[in-house]
């Protein structure tokens, strides 16, 4: 018999990163591409980050480093928690990881037993679902919409049957809602009530528009079924090919966690972490981006309204539009396949976010210039009323 694949890995491919290639392709060819496909900063990483960098490269031997992160960043860490959100985390608490998909990886697997079954919302972050699988873990979609303001909540939750975890984020990822401090507590106390690992995806915190947002950290003692919480320094931090993230854990996990990390990544990238430590200083740097983003949104919002799309998950954070198409095509992927080929603006069919409804949405990504995004306005106003 010829070799084949394992089952674990044949996961659904992450479109996003499909459609980015298939861009690139565009654009290698001489086309001209605007990307809103990836949810990718437009800017660098500060300066301040930068000459960090440059001073490690020629000072610093860039070897290992401890699996859990260079103390001082993970000092650096906790103080963000005192001084944005009011709660003492101790570095000790903090890892640092390869990314926030290394993040969660480790968190799956130092949480779960295969087979549990962990909820998550649909539509949501693809990448949740699909490590879920490869990890033989039952991911279970919990469908939110505008009555739900697409979030989990602890009544759809009860429909769900049992549950070993529970996946949230807030800002999320396409839709770019949040969970308000009062429902995020008594979400969180639902499931420490019921023994449901909370995960909590906050690496878009900074980037939001209406209100602050709360960590899930601060409801709970750690000790009594405390959250894990994931957050990274690839979105508001603008340092997204640094590849590193964070991961604040509960007492119950830590060792089991740090073993996991250090067979599996031995420690994260020791360039980026020398790098990032200085990142906290710079908000009012990427508060302008912040700023930036919010004017894209809105640029964006009217142009698509304009053109007759008046649905759209409300975009209270995170850099992205989610916006329903039905009135146009139920084939996300054929829409944006055509809509790339025709106008050169790539964009990600919902599909990749939901299973179930996707099919009727896509995702515009405006992390991008004020330029691009001028641009595809531009573009997509001329070729919206063609369409249908």
């Amino acid at each position: 018999m010829p070799f084949r694949p394992s089952r674990r890995g044949l996961v659904p491919p992450f479109i996003a990163m499909d459609v980015l290639r298939a861009a690139n392709e565009r654009e290698a060819a001489g086309h001209s591409v605007i990307h809103l496909e990836v949810g990718q900063p437009g800017t660098p990483a500060p300066e301040i980050v930068l000459d960090a960098a440059r001073r490690a490269l020629a000072k610093d031997r860039i070897g290992y480093t401890d699996a859990l992160g260079i103390a001082p960043l993970r000092e650096a860490i906790a103080r963000h928690y005192r001084e944005q959100y009011g709660i003492a985390v101790e570095p000790a608490d903090i890892v640092v990881t390869t990314g926030s998909s290394a993040a969660f990886q480790l968190a799956f697997l130092a949480a779960f037993e295969p087979g549990d079954r962990v909820a998550l919302a649909a539509p949501g972050y693809p990448a949740y679902r699909n490590i879920l699988t490869a990890l033989d873990l039952e991911p279970v979609l919990i469908e939110v919409g505008e009555n739900a303001h697409y979030q989990p909540n602890p009544e759809l939750l009860a429909e769900a049957g049992d549950l070993a975890g529970l996946i949230v984020a807030s800002p999320a990822n396409p839709t770019g809602t949040m969970i308000p401090a009062a429902a995020l507590e008594r979400l969180s106390e639902y499931c420490r009530e019921r023994q449901i690992r909370l995960v909590s995806d906050e690496i878009y915190h900074g980037i939001t528009y209406e209100e602050r947002p709360q960590t899930a950290r601060a409801f709970g003692p750690a000790d009594q079924g405390g959250a894990i919480v994931v957050n990274s320094f690839s979105k508001y931090y603008s340092m997204t090919g640094w590849r590193l993230g964070w991961m604040v854990v509960p007492p119950d996990l830590k060792r089991s966690v740090e073993c996991l990390a250090q067979n599996f990544y031995i420690s994260p990238p020791a360039l980026s972490q020398l790098a990032a430590i200085p990142v906290f200083g710079c908000r009012a740097e990427l508060d302008g981006h912040v700023a930036r983003y919010r004017a894209n949104r809105d640029r964006l919002i009217a142009t698509l309204t304009k053109a007759g799309l008046t649905r759209f998950a409300p975009a209270e954070g995170a850099f992205y539009l989610y916006v329903d198409v039905s009135l146009l095509t139920r084939d996300s992927v054929a829409f944006c396949r055509h809509m790339l080929a025709e106008t050169g603006v790539a964009v990600t069919p919902g599909r990749d976010f939901d299973p179930l409804h996707g099919d009727n949405w896509i995702r515009l990504s405006f992390a991008g210039s004020t330029e691009d995004i001028a641009e595809a306005s531009r573009r997509l106003s001329l070729w919206l009323p063609t369409v249908g």
